[in-house]
């Protein structure tokens, strides 16, 4: 009985810590830890370990596994568990998404961000653009802006002749239709090339002044109602991650994910592009807003872009894109 008892005790010992063992989810951040993504992804760590009651916890690295453009690929590689990033930072790869960077969707991100991972949710064909990856979420900053060190911006005419940082996607293309001279740079290099004046100007929602420290360099901005732009974001697990996760850790990030997160990231937006105002009026940054003229200059150059897009999006598989958009807008108002 002796010999067979202690191997037993040794397995039910065993078994025992496996039940217990903690899951630890390395989480990247590719902007500074004070930057609103990298706060919002640490409450959601913290959410995870608090509802799980230690069972799971995320072990935050100090800087980024990969550059931005590289991220969607790091996570889906296992470089990291967890992580987010933009999906223009990589042209061309996703197309659906795209539906929530046109221009004049709306004030603030919070209901944006709802409405999108509304739409995701019940869009296979944006979930299959993300193969290889858990999607938790996705989200948009705030409305875009345009800022720049040479000039005010009272018209579309007046952003020609400056060099323009755009981060991607269907920024891009609303640049070029308006008649910018664009450059693709992520917007942690936007100090660099403001200050040295290989860039005039960027596209940025009214947080990044603050958060990339150009309040110094930018001296003039112009703000659009809805938004000249928006920036679709994919806040996401690495799949095998999740697949072998314990069902009661597994239960609660699926809990704390969706929808939830998209809020919990659109709020954290708009409260800081309300500090990046503030911020930027007692740096004597120039604001303005875009008159009744401007708005409809820019909506008739880049309507065409509708059309480009939803025959993209209707090859990727999404069943009637232009209702999808329009239904967007709608849930957007709602919510707004």
């Amino acid at each position: 009985m002796r010999i067979i008892r202690r191997p037993l005790m040794a397995f039910l010992g065993t078994l025992a810590c496996t039940a217990h063992a903690q899951v630890v989810l390395t989480a990247s951040s590719w902007v500074p830890p004070s930057h609103l993504l990298s706060e919002t992804q640490k409450a959601w760590c913290a959410q995870l370990e608090a509802k799980t009651a230690g069972q799971a916890r995320c072990n935050i690295l100090p800087r980024g596994v990969a550059a931005p453009p590289a991220t969607f690929d790091a996570v889906r590689n296992g470089l990291a568990d967890v992580s987010f990033t933009v999906h223009g930072y990589t042209p061309g790869r996703f197309v659906t998404t795209q539906i929530a960077e046109f221009p004049f969707l709306g004030d603030h991100a919070e209901p944006v961000s709802v409405a999108f991972q509304r739409l995701f949710a019940r869009t296979p064909a944006m979930q299959d653009e993300h193969k290889g990856v858990k999607v938790l979420a996705v989200f948009t900053h705030g409305p875009g802006s345009v800022f720049n060190t040479k000039r005010p911006i009272a018209k579309v005419d007046d952003l020609a002749g400056l060099k323009w940082r755009v981060g991607g996607g269907v920024v891009n293309d609303i640049s070029k239709a308006l008649g910018m001279n664009v450059t693709l740079k992520p917007s942690t290099e936007s100090y660099e090339l403001l200050s040295s004046g290989v860039m005039d100007g960027t596209l940025f929602p009214a947080e990044s002044v603050e958060a990339f420290k150009i309040d110094k360099v930018v001296r003039y901005g112009t703000t659009v109602p809805g938004g000249l732009y928006n920036t679709s974001f994919v806040f996401m697990m690495n799949q095998a991650k999740y697949d072998s996760l314990p069902p009661a850790v597994k239960k609660v990030v699926d809990e704390i994910s969706g929808e939830p997160a998209a809020r919990a990231f659109g709020q954290a937006w708009d409260k800081a592009d309300r500090r990046g105002l503030a911020f930027m009026q007692a740096s004597g940054v120039q604001m303005s807003r875009a008159d009744a003229a401007f708005v409809k200059t820019v909506g008739e150059k880049t309507a065409p872009l509708i059309d480009t897009w939803a025959k993209a999006a209707e090859a990727k598989g999404m069943a009637d894109p232009k209702k999808a958009l329009a239904g967007f807008r709608t849930e957007i108002a709602r919510l707004q």
